[in-house]
């Protein structure tokens, strides 16, 4: 199984992105799947997440700005970004806990993708 994600660049403050992350392989079910980023010289965070259902979460400080979905027939996740401010700027990371046809079920991360606000 692979996440592959992509969709970073560099965005003026105020700017949007929109980050897509696709799941790939022996693939029988997707839980929760959720975008994670590591700003320099600070820890991972999370972001925000998405269950199969549809329900999403958010920190507190991307509330109203971001919004993730999913398209479950395309294993795939989406992260979008409005209003983008240079505290915005790291390295974003999809992450999925992923079951295979034999009910085995791990986490599995994409290969992270620079987004970079400029003020």
């Amino acid at each position: 199984v692979q996440l592959q994600a992509s969709g970073g660049g560099l965005v003026q403050a105020g700017g949007s992105l929109r980050l897509s992350c696709a799941a790939s392989g022996s693939i029988f079910s997707i839980n929760i799947m959720g975008w994670y980023r590591q700003a320099p010289g600070k820890q991972r965070e999370l972001v925000g997440g998405i269950t199969s259902g549809g329900y999403t979460n958010y920190i507190d400080s991307v509330k109203g700005r971001f919004t993730i979905s999913r398209d479950n027939a395309k294993n795939t996740v989406y992260l979008q970004m409005n209003n983008l401010k240079p505290e915005d700027t790291a390295v974003y990371y999809c992450n999925a806990y992923i079951r295979d046809p034999w009910s085995r079920g791990y986490d599995y991360w994409g290969q992270g993708t620079l987004v970079t606000v400029s003020s």
